[in-house]
């Protein structure tokens, strides 16, 4: 904890002083983020650091496993994080973002321990489909490739649900939201992205175009019933 500290007086002696311009434009302006990006909550996945964000271009949202409740389930944080993002900083892209060795995958995976932590085994019920999609469709894999499989399915499950909240839903309808899918692979350092068209997590590449979920655009149906008129 004193190192962390001591790292705080970094801060106000280097590092504001260095981008005090920056922060004064914030300061002043307020914020205006580029993307929302709901992460996972381990030590290890920094999205400001993945992403090499300044104060300002990222607004985050990190729980264990990266989860987002369905809209109608509960009144929460992730929810509120994610209205807010949408509607009042006018957020275009989300990104839902995994990674390997995840615990709280580990966990859907093998529950085994979960019955002494009631609040962790119920807040990953909201992962249960990426699970059972593995032990159902994928049931020889095991362990190290359970959990990655987990992994994987979870952040598509995640995006479906961020697709039940009525703002993202109503963005998406207007042409106005992309959705991403990211997994972080920690021993790598490769960043893989969802593919929306094949289904597939492929890596990011800076020479290859950018692997959408969902990209952004208007539903046909809205372009039919208007043309229609």
């Amino acid at each position: 904890m004193n190192e962390l500290i001591g790292r705080v007086f970094s801060f106000e002696k280097t590092i504001f002083p260095a981008s005090s311009e920056l922060f004064g434009k914030l300061a002043t302006h307020g914020q205006a983020p580029k993307a929302l990006m709901i992460s996972c909550a381990d030590s290890r996945i920094v999205p400001e650091q993945i992403m090499q964000a300044q104060p300002g271009d990222l607004f985050v949202c990190r729980n264990a496993g990266n989860m987002v409740p369905p809209f109608a389930t509960m009144n929460g944080g992730v929810s509120s994080t994610v209205e807010y993002a949408v509607m009042a900083l006018g957020v275009r892209d989300i990104i839902i973002c995994g990674h390997s060795d995840c615990g709280a995958m580990k966990a859907l995976s093998n529950p085994v321990g979960l019955e002494k932590m009631p609040n962790v085994a119920a807040w990953l019920r909201h992962g249960s489909a990426a699970e059972h999609i593995v032990s159902t469709c994928q049931p020889h894999l095991e362990d190290h490739e359970r959990v990655r499989a987990v992994s994987l399915e979870n952040v598509i499950a995640q995006i479906a649900h961020l697709r039940t909240h009525t703002s993202v839903a109503a963005a998406m309808a207007r042409g106005e939201m992309a959705l991403h899918g990211w997994f972080v692979d920690i021993h790598a350092g490769q960043v893989l992205g969802l593919d929306g068209n094949t289904g597939q997590f492929v890596p990011l590449r800076e020479d290859s175009p950018l692997p959408v979920a969902h990209a952004a655009r208007a539903r046909i149906a809205t372009q039919i019933a208007e043309a229609a008129e």
